[in-house]
């Protein structure tokens, strides 16, 4: 097991934690990383995109002119896709992009990064994320003290503590998410991942019970 540095929103230390091995061992597996990856901003596929067929097109479907004698090319209507103005052919359609990767594939990955993240001495673990008040100046200034002002951070607690839901919303780079919303895109976006206590212990034991680990 792994142990880290719990501190205080002062960056004072208050204890030693150890890390379960589900979050400390897993190397670096990057073909997992990249299929949740591609799950993930699969998922984030709008698919709203759309031509007209000859069939949502405007225009008469009467036949121009009659199909022999004329010396010209035949042809049906003017919302034919030979026509300037007529239907797309075999054009994009609405469509739903998402796929589901198994989900103990998918919380490997995860795992797989945190632990890389712990190895990079990239995980800042908190006794507590409680502020006293939701203004963006006040966690600005723990960050500072923290010594994450400066980079991409991901904080994760529970999603009931507002005071950081709200006050995190304007800061530029860093993320509030509950333990149960971590995903692999926002691991690997953010530098720095500042945790509370009561979050990893969230955390861990939902790597576990997912991935059949006791």
């Amino acid at each position: 097991m792994l142990s880290v540095t719990v501190r205080n929103l002062n960056n004072e230390p208050v204890s030693n934690l150890e890390i379960d091995s589900v979050l400390s061992e897993p190397p670096l597996n990057t073909t997992l990383i990249w299929e949740a990856i591609n799950e993930y901003r699969a998922r984030g596929r709008a698919g709203t995109v759309a031509t007209k067929t000859r069939g949502n097109v405007s225009g008469s479907g009467k036949k121009l002119w009659r199909q022999k004698g004329t010396g010209r090319a035949r042809i049906s209507s003017i919302r034919s896709p030979l026509w300037k103005g007529g239907g797309n052919v075999h054009g994009p359609q609405p469509r739903d992009w998402s796929y589901v990767l198994p989900k103990k594939k998918r919380w490997k990955a995860i795992a797989s990064v945190f632990a890389e993240r712990l190895r990079e001495n990239g995980v800042t673990v908190i006794d507590s994320l409680s502020l006293p008040d939701h203004k963006t100046k006040s966690l600005n200034s723990k960050l500072a003290a923290l010594g994450l002002s400066k980079c991409k951070t991901l904080i994760i607690d529970s999603r009931e503590n507002r005071n950081l839901v709200l006050s995190s919303r304007n800061l530029a780079g860093v993320k509030a998410l509950d333990p149960l919303g971590i995903n692999i895109y926002d691991l690997l976006f953010h530098e720095k991942i500042l945790i509370s206590q009561s979050a990893l212990t969230a955390f861990t034991s939902t790597v576990k019970r997912i991935l059949g680990k006791k």
